[in-house]
């Protein structure tokens, strides 16, 4: 092993060391120098979150094809170690050279979730980069951003450099070019950023101005210099089965949240659920070819000696060639002893009689996601399923040997009323019904257990609900107690857990999901005052957050509670992610009035994805 950034003295008081000395089977090292682009590409959470995320193991596996470029690995480190690099004033490192960020050219950070943003602070706090892009200089790091925020980077807007919009795999070459170009010139940083406007999907906000009116509304939103793109359009990868893939991922030290090999068959969702951000932001679906599938399935099993691989999707049971790569998946697995694990799938015939062939063993619990508790809120939501959908497949679950049950549902939709949150209570009893109806008491190993959970709805970008307002943290609370209540009412609530969201940590999430770049003020005020990791539990306190708003002369209520009107300026307009603003009116609209909208393989609803050319809008 090389050179360690941390003494054996520091990593034998810390929780899990070996967070933080690489050298792990299939990590790149290079020899820097001669031209080396050095990248470092950061997670903002700990090491076990950072290393099952596969969108960062695609581009440090891109970004390491590429001969002039050194990629290499950085998360957060866990409040134990923050404090000591705090006190002895050591230099966060990247884990392979295990060099100090300041040196590298390029620092990459995905931004996966709203609740790591004071993280992204402690990113650049402990490697000694100005918080502020405007104070960097040539001393420093491009630091650039990515990943699901960038939709909606207002909040941080001052603290990057870059914000790459879009799918990783089709820039990065060109950005890379540039700045060597640049470097080489000697031209200064700003005409660099200046230029970097000019490659597709960068967004580049130091080179934009708002003003806002009277009422604290956006008044304008634009560019600096008239060749600066008024509006940015994402990028996309339309070619899947042709692009990157990590054949060899990483395999960590100490067991990870994902620890498994990840196998992505295919980008977007045909569903068009209006709540879901994901749904709207990467359309069209694009599906790798099966056969590449099969392949890449083996290969990366044998590079990491994981027994278990896993389908990654928005919704697998919408990939067109599933139960080819299935039935090839579950006679290798058998032959070799894997495991497999598919999420995202529909609860049908075929779904479950799968899940038979892969859990004979033991069967664990099956998952269903209703969203609403009544039918007609599931139609203001477009979810697309119905009661019998959701009673035939726990019927054909309970006869096929399941008896654990889980249901998520979501609290504070729009239009939600008292019957909707009733109808939670009541569909988990007749779910829990249907088992005693259908399993004869001699049959029975164990009481059926339904386990419901309600997550609180946060209105996001690009989606049909942008525009909505949101519930107060009151008002999630009564909702949840309410359900509670209802649960204890029911005659299976013996066969019932019921459990519930953080409210607090909604309200959060939701305001810096909608936020403009005002909000960079409360975020590094609550940094200061000690707000980190806050998406975990153990670790998230309220108080920072709620003096810092308060020094800040910031109202929570004006990102969350208000109505936007569908003609107001929202931070985002400048971006274009295919799907038009005309369809998100009509799907809020469709919404208020209960209509359902077909999938896209239903027909076409002219969302405007058909602009990229590709995927399922062209499908024969």
């Amino acid at each position: 092993m090389g050179k360690q950034a941390l003494s054996d003295d520091i990593l034998l008081t810390v929780e899990k060391p070996a967070r933080y000395i690489g050298n792990e089977v299939n990590s790149v090292v290079k020899e820097p120098g001669n031209g080396v682009v050095r990248f470092a590409m950061c997670f903002p959470d700990v090491y076990e979150i950072g290393m099952s995320h596969l969108g960062i193991q695609i581009l440090y596996s891109m970004l390491n094809a590429f001969d002039d470029v050194w990629c290499e690995r950085v998360y957060s480190p866990w409040t134990d170690l923050h404090a000591i690099m705090k006190e002895k004033n050591i230099p966060l490192f990247a884990l392979e050279s295990q060099d100090p960020l300041h040196e590298f050219d390029f620092l990459g950070i995905t931004l996966q979730y709203e609740m790591c943003y004071t993280n992204v602070l402690q990113i650049l706090d402990l490697a000694h980069i100005p918080f502020d892009s405007k104070e960097r200089t040539w001393e420093h790091p491009i630091v650039i951003g990515g990943g699901p925020c960038t939709y909606n980077p207002e909040p941080l807007a001052d603290f990057f450099d870059i914000f790459y919009i879009g799918e990783g795999e089709t820039a990065y070459r060109a950005l890379i070019d540039l700045y060597k170009e640049c470097r080489s010139a000697g031209v200064s940083r700003n005409e660099f950023l200046h230029r970097v406007s000019g490659i597709g999907g960068m967004y580049v906000p130091s080179l934009y101005n708002v003003e806002y009116d009277a009422e604290g509304l956006i008044a304008s939103f634009k560019p600096v210099y008239d060749d600066v793109p008024a509006v940015i359009r994402k990028e996309i990868e339309m070619h899947l089965s042709d692009t990157y893939y990590p054949i060899k991922p990483i395999v960590p030290f100490i067991k990870v949240t994902q620890d498994r090999v990840t196998l992505e068959i295919q980008r977007g969702c045909i569903r068009g659920c209006r709540f879901c951000q994901a749904g709207m932001l990467y359309r069209p679906v694009r599906e790798r070819d099966v056969e590449l599938l099969k392949s890449y399935a083996v290969s990366m099993l044998n590079n990491t000696g994981h027994e278990e691989i896993s389908l990654s999707s928005l919704s697998s049971s919408d990939y067109s060639h599933l139960k080819e790569l299935v039935d090839f998946l579950v006679q290798y697995a058998e032959e070799k002893r894997l495991n497999i694990s598919l999420p995202s799938l529909r609860i049908d015939a075929f779904s479950l009689d799968v899940m038979s062939r892969i859990q004979d063993v033991r069967k664990s619990s099956l998952t269903f996601a209703p969203e609403a508790g009544s039918q007609r809120l599931r139609n203001v939501i477009n979810k697309g399923l119905t009661q019998e959908d959701i009673l035939k497949g726990a019927s054909e679950a309970f006869l096929g040997g399941w008896s654990r049950v889980k249901l998520y549902f979501m609290l504070g939709l729009p239009t939600e009323t008292e019957d909707d949150m009733r109808g939670i209570a009541e569909l988990s009893n007749e779910i829990a019904r249907l088992y005693y109806e259908l399993i004869p008491k001699s049959e029975r190993k164990s009481r059926v257990q339904i386990v419901t959970s309600t997550s609180f709805f946060v209105p996001k970008p690009f989606t049909p609900f942008q525009w909505a307002s949101m519930n107060t943290k009151e008002q999630f609370l009564e909702k949840a107690h309410f359900v509670n209540d209802c649960m204890h009412e029911q005659l299976n609530s013996r066969s019932i857990k019921y459990n519930w969201h953080e409210a607090d940590v909604s309200i959060l999430e939701g305001v810096f999901a909608r936020g403009d770049r005002r909000l960079g003020a409360v975020l590094k005020e609550a940094y200061k005052r000690g707000a980190l990791f806050d998406a975990w539990t153990e670790t998230f306190h309220e108080e920072p957050w709620l003096e810092a708003f308060e020094s800040c002369g910031t109202d929570p209520a004006f990102y969350t509670s208000r109505v936007r009107s569908t003609d107001e300026i929202l931070p985002w307009d400048m971006i274009d992610i295919g799907v038009s603003r005309e369809f998100l009116k009509r799907e809020w609209d469709n919404a208020i009035n209960e209509k359902v909208t077909p999938n896209c393989r239903a027909g076409c609803s002219g969302c405007g994805a058909r602009v990229f050319g590709g995927g399922v809008c062209f499908e024969a």
